[in-house]
């Protein structure tokens, strides 16, 4: 083996875990940490008898971590070291190291809290920050101080807050410092002008890189899948004498595997998303071009929405790309941005911006029903928390408590966002549990659906071998839920499946293009969209850049199968409202499902309580009714006598005096 940075660090590495069961390792990109110091822990007294666990946020870069270190050992991958994901694994008895994603380590926690047979979890990239790394952080803190003190948690990273993660692990926890082995890298800036498109000014700098001597292979990372689709299009019809590979999650294995070998005649010319920014060194690579940016959900927990935005990487990201270039020989970066360009210092954790239905349902299953009750690096915000709860309760996975319900706990068990792990168990009551594994293995995914979300189906079932990724995962879905893989579309329970996952999204027809969601915002389709008219249908992607949504993906659905679906809907209730338009509350019958008024009746005299809560309700929606220019300006001064003479003048704020009313 050659001797890297982080070698002369692994005995202090090994004594340090002796005695203390956390800690903290920072070694810079290319230390070598994620191949030899899971391999050097094997060896301690502590880890005898035992696996270990080694965290890494991504498919690829697990597989990669797991085949090196497997080779280095003079072994296949499934002996000493294994990996196990989503949907594949290389593990038998004989493995006692497992390289797991995030989210297998979260299921092992969930299946068996004693952790049983673990040594001890490495926790690889954790300047990366996904909810998922967060939330296994919280489970095996938790396991740790409470029952398994003798369970060692080691955090790696390059580019890691010290201080605060010392404030989650305690203190007292030993720090190691490695620096890494990085060559020298030359950056050259090169911004996309606005007359020029992200794939022509890369292929100038790739045609730059190729003219230079020293030249090997050559990284390109984009923000998303349909950029590398454009820009390897574009490569491919140019002239130059270069090997075009595509790298991002949605390939198969084998393609992600083939992408990365190094066995090419020509320079490889390798195009990816942020999944090549950091882990194990990509053999061969000394030049990268950097676009600068990624793609990012951002969940707006006022509108229950997620909505992808590309924007610029943080200043850590940019310099882990940067250090591509270097790992192995001196290198050259290409940063298509302006070096005044200013870039935030570390980028958001993941819990700070995305929907948190699954981590909420995660810790109802932990038995906890308040992410207080944890230690966190980051809290969940409350406002996203909130939203999620509210979503598990809509769905009736946990009730009023908080607590799981009987579907809840069926639910727990599909490793799927909580709505489509909702359909897929009461798929089972409409026959439909087949078509169910299909659809959610789609949205799952995460593909762009062009057209509708039938036609998208329909081409997976037929020509299943053009997506690979999807028919394992619906095949996978399938045998857990003991079902046959289908083989036809049924669009009557297409469209029950999608109302099943997405309740708060089922849409009522206002005018043409224009629907009232039962979540109660407003949502449109262009006019010249084939459901643009229809009288209900289920908005499946929705994304919203102002106060009306804009829907991408829906599904007709007939009322009677709404009202099949959700019996509530034939109950008739109360309801008395303030009308602006006639200055006077009115009272009907409705039968409804949320915001949406399926049927009206007249309603006869109105109920006394009924109408104070009424009138309260709409002093509260509209205050100016009451709350006038006047009515302020006495406000005004009764404040100030409230606060200068205390317990002598009244409290006439609108809260108080609306709650006194």
């Amino acid at each position: 083996m050659s001797t890297l940075p982080i070698e002369p660090h692994l005995a202090s590495l090994q004594e340090t875990l002796d005695s203390h069961n956390r800690l903290i390792l920072v070694a810079q990109p290319g230390a070598g940490k994620t191949t030899r110091v899971p391999l050097t822990l094997l060896n301690s007294h502590w880890a005898q008898g035992k696996t270990l666990l080694l965290l890494e946020p991504r498919r690829v870069a697990a597989r990669l971590a797991a085949n090196f270190m497997a080779q280095q050992l003079n072994e296949s991958v499934g002996h000493t070291v294994g990996y196990r994901m989503r949907g594949d694994s290389q593990v038998s008895r004989y493995t006692r190291l497992e390289v797991v994603t995030q989210g297998v380590l979260t299921r092992m926690l969930q299946d068996d809290p004693l952790l049983e047979g673990i040594g001890g979890i490495i926790f690889d990239e954790f300047h990366e920050r996904s909810i998922e790394a967060d939330l296994g952080l919280a489970l095996a803190l938790d396991v740790q101080q409470s029952i398994r003190d003798d369970l060692r948690l080691i955090v790696m990273s390059a580019t890691i807050d010290v201080a605060a993660l010392q404030k989650v692990l305690g203190q007292q926890t030993p720090v190691i410092e490695s620096t890494g082995r990085q060559y020298p890298v030359e950056t050259i800036y090169r911004p996309v002008a606005r007359e020029t498109t992200l794939e022509t000014r890369v292929c100038e700098a790739v045609s730059d890189a190729l003219n230079r001597s020293g030249t090997r292979d050559i990284l390109v990372i984009l923000p998303g899948v349909a950029e590398i689709n454009r820009l390897v299009k574009k490569l491919e019809d140019s002239s130059l004498n270069i090997e075009v590979r595509a790298l991002h999650g949605r390939m198969s294995v084998e393609a992600q595997q083939a992408a990365l070998q190094q066995n090419a005649s020509r320079p490889r010319v390798i195009v990816s998303t942020a999944i090549a920014e950091s882990s194990v060194t990509v053999d061969g690579v000394n030049v990268v071009i950097d676009s600068g940016l990624e793609r990012v959900p951002l969940f707006q927990p006022r509108l229950g929405l997620t909505q992808l935005t590309t924007r610029w990487v943080n200043r850590a990201s940019a310099d882990q790309r940067r250090g591509r270039a270097g790992r192995q020989c001196p290198g050259l970066c290409f940063r298509l941005w302006s070096q005044e360009q200013p870039l935030v210092p570390f980028g958001e954790s993941e819990i700070q911006q995305a929907d948190l239905s699954k981590l909420a349902l995660e810790l109802a299953s932990w038995g906890v029903q308040s992410p207080d009750d944890l230690t966190w690096m980051t809290s969940p915000p409350s406002g996203a928390w909130q939203s999620g709860k509210a979503l598990l309760n809509k769905l009736g996975i946990i009730d009023r408590t908080g607590m799981l319900t009987p579907l809840g706990e069926q639910c727990a068990r599909w490793p799927v966002a909580p709505r489509l792990a909702a359909m897929l168990v009461k798929s089972a009551d409409i026959n439909a549990t087949a078509l169910a594994c299909g659809l959610a293995a789609l949205l799952e995914s995460r593909d762009r659906i062009n057209g509708s979300l039938r036609d998208a189906l329909d081409q997976r079932f037929s020509q299943p071998t053009r997506f690979p990724q999807w028919q394992h995962e619906a095949k996978r879905l399938a045998r857990s839920a003991q079902a046959n893989f289908p083989g036809r579309i049924d669009d009557a329970l297409l469209g029950a499946l999608v109302a099943l996952a997405y309740p708060e999204r089922i849409g009522q027809c206002i005018s043409p293009g224009r629907f009232k969601l039962a979540n109660g915002k407003t949502a449109t389709l262009p006019i010249s969209h084939p459901l643009a008219s229809e009288p209900y249908l289920v908005a499946v992607n929705v994304e919203s850049a102002t106060s009306e949504a804009t829907i991408y993906v829906a599904e007709s659905l007939p009322l009677d199968t709404l009202i099949r679906l959700y019996p509530a809907t034939q109950q008739w209730v109360n309801r008395i409202s303030w009308s602006d338009a006639q200055g006077r509350l009115i009272g009907e019958r409705v039968q409804c499902h949320g915001e949406l008024v399926l049927a009206t009746s007249a309603l006869g005299k109105l109920p006394e309580e009924d109408v104070i809560a009424a009138l309260l309700n709409a002093l509260e929606q509209r205050p100016d009714v009451i709350f006038n220019s006047r009515v302020q300006q006495l406000q005004g001064r009764m404040a100030m006598l409230h606060e200068s003479f205390e317990g002598q003048w009244p409290d006439w704020s609108d809260k108080t005096l609306i709650t006194r009313l």
